[in-house]
């Protein structure tokens, strides 16, 4: 099998001691998966009831992120920034000077790829290893250890981190010896998630301008040509009014923020995106950055005067 792509298989893997720190609806289910496969597992989060809710499940919360990865053979970061990863390395009681040497930091968080390769080449001359490795596949796949991993790093750091992979994912890319690779395949992931989103939620809001019965438009977009991933797992949420959040706006006013970064000193145009940032940008501007990403239905309803379940314009 080729370094291109790794598929995960259910072989357990070599216990580790491993560190999860950040214990939200993605860290969570990865450090369950984690800890059904049989390794220690030490968790950390900001959030007292995050804690509890992983120690409730078997999990060891530990008081600080230092303390968590201490004689840890792998720290997971599954916190939401560039910002909040490089205060985790190296911010006061940074977890850099608190891990093992030759231990690997698998960074899961999405951020711009030079941001990933200036980190990973400050933690790499402390004799730790840095792996790149944005996830993709929602909560649901993250309990059920079945993400998809988009990863770069040296043959090194794969090798030390892969007990940790094999039991959170069900693929695993192997993408390049060289941090930020992994993030720059993140981004176009991301580029086009955050357009079908707001291609979805544009269409089933014109279709309600039109007086279409919704749950009919689903049906048939779905078994059409139109459909797209996104519209079948989002527009379910329009339908029943539901904007909880299981992947909120303000993720993508971050990521789709970071491509236009990107194509600035690209010097590449992304009208697209950059039409979808906007749309997202005035869902979180009307106060639901942190609900559900579908809520930008409800911008486009707002817009034109029409109704959508549960939302009265």
């Amino acid at each position: 099998m080729s370094r291109e792509e790794t598929m995960m298989t259910s072989a357990p893997a070599t216990p580790q001691s491993i560190a999860v720190i950040g214990l939200g609806s993605m860290g969570l289910g990865m450090a369950l998966s984690l800890l059904r496969a049989g390794h220690q597992v030490a968790g950390y989060d900001v959030s007292p009831s995050a804690l509890e809710a992983f120690a409730a499940d078997g999990g060891r919360a530990a008081s600080s992120a230092a303390a968590a990865v201490e004689g840890a053979d792998a720290v997971l970061s599954v916190v939401v920034n560039a910002a909040q990863t490089e205060a985790l390395l190296f911010g006061e009681n940074g977890v850099a000077a608190a891990m093992p040497e030759g231990a690997v930091f698998i960074s899961s968080a999405t951020m711009d790829p030079d941001v990933v390769r200036r980190l990973a080449a400050r933690l790499e001359s402390t004799g730790r290893l840095y792996l790149d490795a944005p996830i993709s596949g929602g909560p649901v796949r993250a309990a059920k250890g079945e993400l998809t991993v988009m990863a770069s790093g040296s043959p090194a750091t794969f090798d030390r981190a892969r007990p940790c992979l094999e039991a959170i994912a069900l693929k695993v890319y192997e993408l390049g010896d060289d941090a930020g690779a992994g993030a720059a395949f993140k981004m176009i992931n991301q580029l086009l998630a955050g357009v079908h989103i707001a291609a979805a939620c544009e269409a089933i809001a014109f279709a309600a301008k039109q007086g279409l019965d919704l749950a009919k438009v689903y049906e048939v977009i779905t078994a059409s040509a139109g459909n797209s991933w996104m519209f079948g797992d989002r527009v379910p949420h329009i339908l029943d009014g539901d904007y909880r959040p299981k992947s909120a706006v303000d993720i993508f006013v971050k990521d789709l923020g970071i491509v236009q970064d990107m194509a600035r000193t690209a010097k590449f145009p992304v009208p697209i995106s950059a039409a979808a940032l906007q749309m997202f940008l005035a869902a979180a501007g009307s106060g639901m950055g942190r609900e559900d990403d579908a809520s930008l239905a409800r911008v486009y309803a707002a817009l034109a005067g029409v109704n959508l379940p549960g939302h009265t314009a």
